[in-house]
């Protein structure tokens, strides 16, 4: 029995910065970049998630499970950057918490 290969997966090019010493910086700017960058990624999905339910509302959306998915993704996208934010408070807190 052998098991179908995944070939619908897009590769990130996270990797790829990291071996270039993308990440290797010391100064923030790095982070700050892939911040910014996953930032818009987000309110890009949002967007698209929009369009899509302005055409599935109109009628002009060839297929729905398009905008279903779209409107999950921004969804999950948007869940986990609130929980990435709360986490990052409270460390930031705890922190703040140690030095008194």
């Amino acid at each position: 029995m052998s098991v179908p290969a995944i070939s619908s997966v897009a590769p990130t090019g996270y990797l790829d910065q990291l071996e270039a010493g993308g990440a290797a910086s010391t100064d923030g700017a790095a982070f700050g970049a892939q911040l910014a960058a996953a930032v818009d990624g987000i309110s890009a999905k949002q967007a698209t998630s929009s369009d899509l339910a302005v055409q599935a509302v109109s009628g002009n959306l060839d297929d729905v499970h398009d905008y279903t998915i779209a409107a999950t993704e921004a969804a999950v996208a948007l869940e986990l950057t609130v929980a990435l934010r709360n986490k990052a408070v409270d460390a930031f807190n705890e922190i703040m918490r140690m030095q008194a």
